[in-house]
């Protein structure tokens, strides 16, 4: 197809508004190239430009009957509903050409002819587009007045679904309206064909065969039922819910439950907010990165508070050997995080009396302990919890059995705990004495103390 010629008020309009000399080309193909030099265009669409060029030409002329106005607006807006430009994507002189000769149409139109329900939408979209694109540039003073808001009726999405549901109706009604006229097809191909020219005698053999057929995959449950034929379906097995974890078994109460570990004091002080208070930096032979531990002189270490100011001296703390209890909940004293214990003997008092009178003597290890040797309770074997729950009371049910001996020894007498104490086999009686794998641990002076 040749290339459409541009008419002489296009050119007017080109040369006045449009961004370079695209006024010199009067043919369609060669103006579109030089207002757009990085498109290329396909003899296709070089083709189809030519002809939105005539289109445009005549696409509400003054002189045009109204009804085949109404019918190339409503063409060219179902053309512009799913594309950007005539082209789909490409801009052109087209598209210029159809701006020119609607703009002043559009200009009039009401917010009901613009986007009403049986408005024009699309090209009120185009319209805009092309005048204030800078894909055109191009140089207008007076723009079509297009208020973005102003949406009469909202045109839905179309649903996929419902059009696919849409067009099958229309074959079944167009195969139905078929059937009923008597029509047949014209031609018949393969095993079609075949079956069209079998006699009456044949066709009755074949389903003959074909029932026998289905009567031997229904007894034997193999494929090879006619096409057609009604399947077994497989039933679903129902889905068996997963068996639950169990959870762990609970421990026994045991002092075995409490991380007794021998702890190396490598520095303590004043606590800053807390006149009772030491603070200690103790090894207690924590791997790195365990939690509430941090490292100090190449050891891991952890911060301890205890309440011995004034009932031990200061001196005393430094670079010494005692006893920690490691798997109470850490707790904050006076803006210092706890994270440990240290274990004292003190004189038992009566009640009403004070607990922290003193006097108040530490647990000392055996002279030849490391930081981390395991502290227990001799026949009370069994691995200490990691964290004692709160919730349980652990720690306030065992306590109450840690004592010391007339040999001033330290141990855990099970007859000061309840819920340990009684008649059976399994019960243990007597002061089961304290001790690591390298011997005993001890206190200094103090006989039938309390030791927590």
């Amino acid at each position: 197809m040749a290339s459409s010629t541009v008419d002489e008020s296009l050119l007017v309009f080109l040369k006045t508004h449009a961004p370079n000399n695209a006024s010199a080309e009067t043919d369609a193909v060669k103006a579109s190239q030089a207002l757009f030099p990085s498109v290329t265009y396909t003899d296709a669409e070089k083709a189809e430009l030519s002809q939105w060029l005539v289109t445009a030409s005549h696409i509400a002329a003054p002189g045009e009957d109204a009804a085949k106005t109404s019918e190339r607006l409503a063409s060219l807006n179902t053309h512009l509903s799913s594309r950007t430009t005539v082209l789909g994507a490409k801009p052109s002189v087209a598209d210029i050409a159809l701006y020119h000769k609607l703009a002043p149409v559009v200009s009039t139109w009401t917010a009901e002819l613009r986007t009403g329900e049986q408005g024009h939408h699309h090209i009120v979209r185009h319209v805009d587009f092309v005048q204030n694109s800078p894909l055109f540039g191009l140089k207008l003073d007076d723009k079509v007045n297009v208020d973005l808001d102003n949406v009469v009726f909202k045109i839905k999405p179309i649903d996929a679904k419902a059009e696919k549901e849409r067009k099958k109706k229309e074959k079944e009604a167009a195969a139905a309206t078929a059937a009923a006229s008597g029509a047949t097809p014209t031609t018949l191909t393969g095993e079609q064909g075949a079956e069209g020219k079998k006699s009456k005698k044949e066709k009755a053999k074949d389903k003959v065969q074909a029932a026998g057929d289905a009567i031997a995959s229904t007894v034997t449950g193999k494929a090879g039922a006619p096409e057609g034929a009604p399947t077994q379906k497989k039933e679903k097995k129902a889905k068996q819910p997963k068996p639950q974890k169990a959870p762990p078994a609970e421990k026994p109460l045991s002092p075995a439950l409490i991380d007794l570990r021998v702890g190396h004091i490598l520095k303590a002080e004043r606590h800053p907010n807390a006149d009772s208070l030491y603070v200690s930096t103790i090894a207690c032979g924590d791997a790195p990165g365990t939690d509430n531990t941090s490292e100090y002189e190449g050891q891991i270490v952890r911060t301890v508070c205890s309440g011995l100011n004034g009932l031990i001296p200061l001196e005393e703390m430094q670079n010494r050997k005692i006893v920690t209890v490691c798997n109470l909940k850490p707790v904050t004293m006076r803006g210092i995080k706890s994270c440990a214990m240290v274990l004292a003997a003190s004189p038992r008092v009566a009640e009403g009396e004070d607990s922290h009178a003193g006097p108040v003597e530490l647990v000392n290890p055996p002279a030849d302990s490391k930081a981390g040797d395991r502290v227990f309770f001799e026949g009370w074997e069994g691995d200490p919890e990691a964290v004692l729950n709160p919730k349980k009371k652990i720690w306030e049910a065992i306590q109450p059995g840690f004592t010391t001996t007339e040999d001033l020894g330290v141990g855990f007498d099970v007859g000061a705990v309840p819920l340990l104490a009684g008649e059976g086999a399994e019960k243990k009686t007597g002061v089961a004495k304290l001790r690591t794998a390298a011997g005993l641990c001890a206190v200094t002076t103090l006989k039938g103390a309390t030791v927590r």
